[in-house]
């Protein structure tokens, strides 16, 4: 007979495998020869690095301190050292499956009274993660994405009859608020059978705003000195509980409406699997509890990083008109007037999937990652680690290390990522999806999904910037152009074009290996 995880076996208190420090690590107990790393000056005694830090503005002021220390570097706050890395040398090392893994630290263990032991926030310990791993991990497959691809389609098409309304009354659109709208309901409806009814209000869904509620109290909980918080963030704290019930009985009535369906509609998607895949070898499934918490990880993760993924893409190609008219020229050439381009036609779109790529270079919604030590280790041949010793990798500086990116690598240019630059460029230097067997598990999701969304909005508009814009950075552990607003300009019919051949003949209606990694 199948078996669940106990109950007690998923509430697993937090921890760490046996001969590990629990709770927060600070570097001076992983990192022997700490005192080779620099730190900022002026550091005092009793608060250590926090003149002039930025704390509204985190992960940004980070890579200021980066860039003036160099590829590793430490800062303290108060009684927390932390070792930062942005080198790409460093990097590389550090995807080393056999001696590093993924650290659940900072903002995304302040995640865990949201979700738990899901994907995203389970610890490397915790038996969840594997078993979700390998029941969630078809629905991930090629097969299964081309089932998720009209779903897709049709909740785009909502975004354009917005888009359209707009255009014809003359008004800019506010482009990360549309985004939000827009993978929510595809997340919502491919995953999960839900329809949040986006589109159709005048605010953001209660579910978006008390997501973004637990994200911005997790990134504060950073900034707190542990002692201080339950006094400087009392309200706060309890503004957070109410957005996580918010959460939690959000995802329970969706979860209870298909237990309630028993199999009528079923599609097989990924509530399904939650709810009635066992594992293919232990033939366990997943606890009720647990299926909540990977519920609310997809409906979250899924949808803000890719949300900011396309808002970027479009605040780039308005500032670069000639790149957005070859990528329409693309998308004309490949998809005709075809109202509903096919699944396989997407990855056709090689210049689209470029742009989406450096987007996600100069700018990766999830900024950073974590890695630990597995056993005692020297860090590219220079600095010794403990085993547990961890480091947090600045994504936006690594793909910006001009050992790597060359010395224009704050220039916007999807021509880093032809196939010819692609092979040319050392492993591990592209990372906007986090590193290893913990990356993100639907990142070709998120891929294909803004794919196709960039084409159906190139090949429909032209986006026309606000001259006074100038890009600034939300931060709530991911990252988002924020005030974006473009103004929209419908372009007429495109005339029928013979499409032309893939650039990568060895490869026709795939991907470029290694540009996305």
């Amino acid at each position: 007979m199948a078996r669940t995880r106990t109950e007690a076996a998923a509430r697993t208190a937090p921890g760490t495998p046996e001969g590990l420090p629990k709770g927060f690590r600070g570097a001076e107990a992983g990192w022997p020869a700490l005192h080779r790393i620099p730190h900022p000056p002026r550091r005092l005694p009793l608060a250590g690095d926090v003149l002039g830090a930025d704390v509204r503005r985190p992960l940004q002021d980070a890579m200021r301190h980066g860039r003036l220390l160099g590829p590793i570097y430490r800062r303290k706050v108060f009684r927390r050292e932390f070792v930062f890395v942005w080198g790409g040398r460093y990097a590389a090392d550090l995807a080393d499956e056999s001696r590093f893994a993924k650290h659940v630290g900072l903002g995304v263990a302040n995640l865990r009274p949201v979700a738990g032991d899901g994907l995203f926030t389970a610890y490397n310990h915790e038996p969840n993660w594997q078993l979700a791993h390998d029941v969630l991990a078809p629905g991930f497959s090629r097969e299964a994405m081309s089932g998720y691809h009209p779903m897709m389609l049709d909740v785009a098409e909502r975004l354009l009859d917005r888009w359209d309304a707009e255009e014809r009354a003359g008004r800019p659109v506010d482009v990360p608020a549309d985004m939000t709208k827009l993978t929510l309901e595809t997340i919502a409806r491919t995953g999960f059978g839900h329809d949040f009814g986006s589109f159709e209000r005048p605010r953001p869904h209660p579910f978006v705003t008390a997501m973004i509620g637990t994200l911005t109290h997790a990134q504060r909980r950073n900034a707190v000195p542990g002692p201080l918080a339950p006094l400087l963030l009392r309200a706060a704290a309890r503004r957070n509980e109410d957005d996580i019930a918010l959460l939690n009985r959000t995802v329970d009535a969706v979860v209870t409406a298909r237990r309630e369906a028993d199999g009528s509609g079923s599609t097989g998607d990924l509530l399904d699997r939650m709810l009635e895949t066992a594992h293919p070898e232990t033939g366990e499934r997943l606890a009720p509890d647990n299926v909540r918490r990977q519920v609310i990880t997809f409906l979250v993760a899924g949808h803000e990083t890719t949300s900011g993924a396309l808002s970027f893409a479009l605040y780039h190609l308005s500032r670069h008109p000639e790149i957005a008219a070859r990528a329409r020229a693309e998308v004309d050439a490949v998809w005709g007037e075809d109202p509903r381009p096919g699944y396989d036609r997407v990855a056709r779109l090689r210049l689209v999937r470029r742009i989406l790529d450096e987007s996600l270079r100069l700018w990766p919604t999830a900024p950073a990652f974590a890695r630990e030590a597995r056993e005692d280790t020297v860090l590219a041949g220079e600095h010794p680690m403990r085993r547990g010793a961890w480091t947090l990798v600045l994504t936006p500086l690594l793909h910006r290390d001009p050992e790597v990116w060359g010395p224009d690598a704050e220039r916007f240019d999807p021509g880093r990522f032809e196939a010819a630059a692609v092979r040319a460029r050392p492993a591990h230097t592209f990372k906007p999806f986090g590193t290893g067997a913990r990356a993100c598990i639907g990142r070709q999701f998120a891929l294909h999904e803004a794919t196709l969304v960039l084409g159906l909005l190139l090949r429909r508009y032209t986006v026309k910037p606000d001259p006074a814009y100038r890009l600034r950075i939300a931060e709530r552990l991911t990252l988002m152009p924020e005030g974006l607003r473009l103004g929209l300009e419908r372009r007429e019919a495109p005339e029928p074009v013979r499409a032309s051949p893939p650039e990568d003949s060895s490869a026709p209606g795939r991907p470029v290996r290694g540009a996305g990694e």
